[in-house]
């Protein structure tokens, strides 16, 4: 059995069931026996806790599963663009697996989708809080993605108010409309 506990001086005990060739009356002086008894102790605790801990990351416990065929059938978006001028203000409707909808290029943005679509990582994330970004404006223009992507719901917001948020846009072209 090994225990290891702390304390404000920072110091770790190890009670071992190992009985130390080390007299009671040493034991306050740490002897190499007794140092080496812990450190084998403890190196023994960090293998089996490393076995452990290994062995769930290989299972993937509590990550998301991987996109499945049976989840792509019914891909769905609804992508509803405003102030993007020339003619590309409207809502379209996109479903892939195959790709067809009212869509300008439903093969083409359910290509960029396919691209852009990865395990464990939310293909439509916003911008994460903190991030620095380039301050330009890409333009009044916004778009927002509603309906059901790689089986999960999707409720996206998207601008051009920063040069993360111009990034963001651009890495889904031409699910949103290219505005240069």
């Amino acid at each position: 059995m090994v225990q290891v506990s702390s304390s404000s001086s920072s110091s770790a005990s190890v009670s071992s069931p190992v009985s130390s060739p080390v007299s009671s009356s040493a034991s306050a002086s740490a002897s190499p026996v007794r140092l080496l008894v812990r450190a084998v102790l403890s190196a023994g605790a960090c293998a089996a806790l490393t076995a452990l801990f290994a062995g769930t990351a290989a299972a993937g416990v509590g990550a998301p599963p991987p996109v499945r065929d049976e989840d792509r059938a019914g891909d769905h978006l609804t992508v509803t663009v405003r102030d993007a001028g020339d003619g590309r203000d409207g809502t379209y409707e996109l479903s892939c697996h195959p790709a067809h909808g009212s869509h300008p290029d439903a093969r083409g943005a359910c290509a960029a989708l396919d691209r852009d679509t990865r395990w464990g990582r939310d293909t439509f994330a916003p911008v994460p809080d903190g991030t620095v970004c380039t301050l330009q404006y890409g333009g009044p223009a916004t778009a927002r993605v509603t309906g059901i992507w790689a089986g999960r719901p999707v409720d996206a917001l998207y601008t051009r108010g920063n040069g993360c948020e111009i990034a963001r846009w651009k890495r889904l072209v031409p699910l949103l409309p290219d505005l240069g």
